[in-house]
């Protein structure tokens, strides 16, 4: 594929007022959200779920990609149509998530490192067959004490990298996804000072790796307090702070940026999302690309009674997208 239509697919992404819903949970994660609503975690439970959510009337509208899991991509609804195939019919680029999860990193304690290269270009081969048109790779950096170490962040944009440059090979958009962890206690600086360490690297390794940034999008987490900081930043400064590290270590000729939710609440990752736009215009469109805070409102709701709430728990993911699709323009407003 062309760079110029990885480039029109990146740009796809980040369209204006639009973005990603992230529905790409590992079997262990999925099973710790469906266990938290009392939902058995069956194959058949997780297809419904998925079939929720992509089915919701008018995603399309503000939803320009949606992360899958190995298994989602292969799914249908219980009809038989291709998810693949609904996402396509509602103006919705399919994605999938690629790596294999986070590991120990080997004389680092507390760090880690993520896996998946290897075979890796087969399965991007097998993902273009079943409709992928672009995919993740998340890295994961902790802040602590003596962390995170030079070691950590290298090996980590390295293997992004690699796996950007596979993707691209492939004929798929690359989200390189870099998250800087909330977890401790540690304050905004801090946070700022890792993020933009993290950026550096990563798009020092981009560069050296020939990764064309026209047909990339960063996934990138917002610069904000620990969870655990008795000093929690203001939305003002989580913005306003955000901005100045992307502006630092982000070059101009990515086509966009989309935000991680993290540990935010669902609210809070639209009000940062907006507060960031209402203080444009900026190099690149700053958009979403959010798990928990598209879904868990509507997985509340779907746990609870999954055909008698069926449609309420498709308005509430489609009322989500739409706050959060506002904030990508900077116009959201919080309803009394």
């Amino acid at each position: 594929m062309s760079i110029e239509e990885l480039e029109r697919i990146a740009q796809a992404i980040v369209a204006p007022g639009k973005g990603i819903i992230a529905i790409d949970e590992s079997m262990p994660t999925i099973k710790k959200r469906f266990d938290a609503v009392g939902v058995p975690n069956t194959e058949e439970n997780r297809r419904a779920y998925r079939e929720m959510l992509l089915t919701a009337p008018r995603l399309g509208e503000h939803i320009s990609g949606a992360i899958l899991y190995d298994e989602t991509i292969r799914q249908a609804t219980k009809t038989g149509v291709p998810f693949t195939r609904i996402l396509l019919n509602a103006g919705i680029l399919p994605g999938i998530k690629v790596d294999r999860g986070a590991k120990p990193l080997a004389g680092f304690p507390g760090e880690w490192v993520t896996e998946g290269l290897d075979g890796l270009r087969e399965r991007l081969t097998e993902y273009v067959k079943l409709g992928a048109k672009f995919a993740k790779w998340r890295a994961v950096i902790t802040i602590g004490e003596n962390a995170p170490s030079g070691t950590c962040i290298e090996a980590n944009m390295h293997a992004l990298a690699r796996y950007a440059a596979l993707c691209q090979e492939a004929g798929i958009v690359p989200v390189v996804e870099p998250e800087v962890l909330m977890d401790g206690d540690h304050d905004l600086e801090v946070s700022y000072e890792v993020t933009e360490a993290t950026l550096r690297s990563l798009f020092g390794a981009l560069y050296e790796h020939n990764v064309m940034l026209e047909g990339t999008i960063l996934k990138a987490s917002m610069v904000i307090s620990g969870k655990e900081c008795a000093d929690q930043a203001t939305v003002e400064d989580v913005a306003e702070e955000t901005v100045r590290c992307l502006k630092s270590a982000v070059p101009a000729t990515i086509p966009g940026i989309v935000f991680l939710s993290g540990g935010q609440s669902d609210e809070q990752a639209t009000i940062h999302l907006n507060a960031m736009n209402q203080r444009g215009p900026h190099p690149w469109p700053l958009s979403f690309s959010y798990g928990r805070a598209m879904q868990s409102a509507a997985l509340a709701l779907w746990g609870k009674d999954m055909q008698a709430n069926f449609d309420e728990a498709q308005k509430t993911v489609s009322l989500r997208a739409k706050q959060n699709g506002l904030a990508a323009l900077g116009q959201w407003k919080k309803v009394a």
